[in-house]
């Protein structure tokens, strides 16, 4: 269970720091495939009996670079998708030769927190250091590209080169966060808190905190109900990113009537007051 916290801890803090950039760039969908088509890595690396992190962390780029290369001529959805379809067959492929590793395949699928040992804290750490630290350093540049693309190019920064590199480090949050909630539920934390966080603040760096507090608050939920009622973890991490995405989207909604309201009210007030003579 200590274990479990941690690693929980360290997945929810990168999930919500990197799907703040994947929620602001519209890259849902990538953030979506690329896990997914590290099932083909999981798969392989089961068949070849090696690290489950190797073969999530090498088809993980791979996803990241076919994406970035088959979009950069064309649409990214049909990258994305074209990505994603290959992986999933190559990995079904894997998973067919070496049928007997599918219960390890399949425990990657949906996620196994509850069952994270001591050797796995150390290369969840690294890969963590290295997901925030590209993110401090890509900051900036990733900020300007997503909200003002144009303005971006004529400052020299390559709208190609800054997508593949999000992309590789979307890869190597997926191939930390996937062995905790599973490539099928990773798309729940990574992409859920930060748009929950967005519909709360439009403040670049309130909303990446408050993301990661989300983050925080549906994985530490889900360890203690999983706990509680023995359902999988991964069920209440989408609960609860759910509900967070519902709540944000009502105080959206809620905030956009306020406003109204006070808009109208002010037009009323410099409405010229008819004389009763």
């Amino acid at each position: 269970m200590v274990n479990t916290w941690w690693v929980a801890t360290i997945v929810a803090v990168v999930a919500g720091m990197v799907g703040f950039f994947a929620v602001l760039r519209g890259s849902a969908f990538a953030a979506h495939a690329i896990p997914n088509g590290s099932f083909a890595g999981a798969a392989a690396a089961a068949l070849l009996s090696v690290n489950a992190l190797i073969g999530l962390g090498v088809f993980s780029l791979l996803s990241a670079v076919g994406i970035s290369g088959l979009g950069r001529r064309g649409r990214q959805d049909v990258a994305t998708a074209l990505t994603l379809t290959f992986m999933l067959g190559l990995g079904a492929l894997f998973l067919s030769v070496g049928s007997e590793y599918a219960s390890q395949v399949y425990s990657l699928l949906f996620g196994e927190v509850l069952g994270i040992s001591t050797t796995e804290l150390v290369p969840t750490v690294v890969l963590a250091l290295i997901c925030i630290a590209a993110i401090a350093f890509l900051y900036r540049p990733l900020m300007l590209s997503s909200v003002l693309s144009d303005v971006a190019e004529a400052r020299g920064i390559s709208r190609t080169r800054i997508e593949l590199l999000f992309l590789l480090v979307v890869a190597l949050a997926t191939t930390m966060t996937v062995p905790v909630v599973g490539t099928l539920l990773i798309f729940s934390l990574m992409i859920g808190a930060p748009a929950a966080a967005r519909s709360f603040t439009d403040r670049p760096l309130i909303a990446m905190a408050l993301s990661v507090a989300i983050a925080l608050a549906a994985v530490w939920t889900a360890i203690a109900m999983s706990y509680e009622t023995n359902y999988p973890v991964g069920f209440f991490v989408g609960a609860v990113s759910a509900f967070c995405y519902a709540a944000g989207r009502a105080w959206t909604a809620l905030r956009g009537r306020r406003g109204e309201r006070r808009i109208a009210i002010h037009e009323r007030s410099r409405r010229p007051q008819r004389s009763s003579a």
